[in-house]
């Protein structure tokens, strides 16, 4: 089955150092879960300051800046992986660095039927 990590923190509550040290051990997760064929894909999130939310309502394109709500958690990143169970991804979520300061969201995928666009 396949899961999003949704990878959620304060962007101020991480020093330089600590980023680092997150970032490099976050890495050794993607290499290890590469190698056991459970990795897929994995992204740090430039910060929330870069951000362009899209609306359309009533026909009509809204382009902001910023996230699309105020929260004191951005999303910071993500990993896409594909294990056995829910329990495998909170096994996984756990051993993550940014669950320590923030919150790892685990959401199923939902496969794609195969649809001819035509």
């Amino acid at each position: 089955m396949k899961y999003m990590l949704l990878i959620y923190g304060s962007e101020e509550s991480w020093t330089e150092a600590e980023r680092k040290a997150c970032m490099v051990e976050s890495m050794g997760i993607t290499d290890e879960l590469a190698k056991s064929g459970k990795w897929i894909a994995s992204s740090p999130l430039h910060s929330v300051t870069t951000a362009t939310s899209v609306r359309v309502r009533e026909g009509k394109r809204q382009v902001t800046d910023g996230p699309f709500a105020e929260t004191t958690e951005q999303l910071g990143g993500y990993y896409i992986i594909d294990v056995d169970d829910l329990d495998e991804a909170i096994a996984i979520a756990s051993r993550l660095p940014p669950a320590k300061k923030g919150t790892v969201e685990i959401r199923p995928l939902f496969p794609l039927p195969d649809v001819d666009p035509q």
